[in-house]
């Protein structure tokens, strides 16, 4: 009994795992921020561009 407590002890498998998920799971959240501000940074740009062909539309029918 006491060679599986001391084993259970010294097993860091478990620790690695969670740094694993850890990292993972940073990694998830740098993407999400970096597609939203690329998202909300293109939707601007088609809607300045969409803003200028309705005005060039409107004084040039």
């Amino acid at each position: 009994m006491k060679t599986l407590f001391e084993r259970f002890v010294k097993d860091e498998s478990g620790a690695t795992a969670i740094e694993y998920g850890l990292i993972a799971a940073l990694i998830s959240v740098a993407l999400i921020t970096g597609a939203t501000t690329l998202g909300n940074t293109l939707n601007d740009q088609f809607q300045s561009l969409s803003d200028k062909m309705n005005t060039a539309g409107t004084i040039n029918p």
